[in-house]
């Protein structure tokens, strides 16, 4: 079984949910899974395109609610950025996901858990909630090294 970590990251604005993605990005390699939930309009895009930017992906990363799958080609890794809200998992499975999780990018899954069962078992789960105003609760998962390992870290920056 992989080992587990888990804290919470209080973002008191957009600018700490920012901060998080582009720490996360420095440590991004090829086969890194990001997997996020969470409530309507709580970031899971923003902080996306926030991640494409800290790994060098140019120009505008927008949500790819009606296209599943939208592929980017950043300064150090590609990146696959999918949105399966509207696919039911037998769907996504014909996809061809397993092409992207072990791949040569890093690969961002808004809506993860509609698919959790094709989802690699090492990951970073991530499920951002509104706390009032501006302020997001996100709740980060490391599952399988280097996610526990990036939580532990997360925690020294202030996460709990």
């Amino acid at each position: 079984m992989s080992e587990t970590f888990e804290i919470i990251w209080d973002a008191a604005d957009e600018s700490d949910t920012v901060r998080l993605a582009e720490t996360l990005a420095g440590w991004a390699a090829p086969g890194t899974v990001l997997a996020l939930d969470g409530d309507l309009g709580a970031g899971k895009t923003r902080f996306s395109q926030a991640f494409a930017k800290g790994i060098g992906v140019p120009g505008v990363v927008n949500s790819p609610t009606f296209t599943i799958i939208k592929e980017y080609k950043g300064a150090q890794l590609p990146l696959y950025h999918m949105d399966v809200y509207r696919l039911s998992e037998p769907e996504a499975d014909e996809l061809g996901l397993d092409d992207y999780f072990f791949g040569d990018g890093v690969t961002i899954v808004e809506w993860a858990s509609l698919i959790e069962a094709l989802l690699p078992p090492d990951r970073l789960q991530m499920y951002l909630a509104h706390t009032g105003g501006e302020t997001r609760r996100i709740t980060i998962t490391g599952i399988g090294e280097p996610y526990a390992a990036w939580c532990r870290q997360l925690q020294g920056m202030g996460a709990r």
